[in-house]
């Protein structure tokens, strides 16, 4: 699906937030790899589960397309400097949630481009009659976890030693939910 972008401003840093079109698709590629070598919160090491140009322009229009489906992404000066996917199930046990996931480049940290990224994804789920959005998170990140639960996230539930860090220790992954305000 694809929304209207929006603009902020957070300490002095100038942001829009927009749908993903198929001319981002190879600065996203490039994008994904940075981000995932810039923090251990992501399920990926840098470069796994690769997905090349072609295959993001595919991504795009395919979520585009959907209505369950939103593929956001956050530009200053120009540059795509963080995304977030919404994606629904076809399956109609499902069809009431969909799984966010947000990524963000780290020198864009504390700008409230990740936040502003799942409220524009909340935003979008409770206009579409989406019941539940759901999202893992690494049990370390705390920042992410106090956000989550301040834009109404729950703990559902604890994946216990989900998780091996380049450190070689097992963590815990975070599974919550947030459901439409009613």
């Amino acid at each position: 699906m694809i929304i209207d972008q929006r603009t902020f401003t957070v300490k002095g840093i100038h942001y829009t937030i927009r749908s993903a079109i198929t001319a981002d698709a190879m600065i996203l590629s490039k994008l994904r790899v940075q981000i995932d070598g810039e923090t251990e919160n992501l399920d990926r090491e840098p470069g796994e589960a690769f997905i090349d140009e072609i295959e993001f322009q595919q991504l795009i229009l395919s979520d585009s397309e959907k209505l369950r489906n939103l593929f956001l992404i956050a530009v200053v000066n120009n540059q795509i400097v963080g995304f977030s996917r919404c994606e629904g199930h076809s399956l109609a046990r499902f069809a009431h949630k969909v799984e966010f996931g947000v990524c963000v480049l780290q020198d864009y940290w504390g700008y409230g481009i990740g936040k502003n990224l799942l409220a524009e994804s909340i935003a979008w789920a409770d206009a579409n009659g989406i019941q539940k959005i759901t999202l893992n998170v690494l049990q370390t990140n705390d920042k992410a976890i106090t956000l989550y639960q301040k834009l109404g996230f729950e703990i559902e539930g604890i994946l216990k030693n989900d998780k091996i860090l380049a450190d070689g220790k097992f963590y815990n992954t975070i599974m919550m939910g947030r459901f439409m305000d009613r």
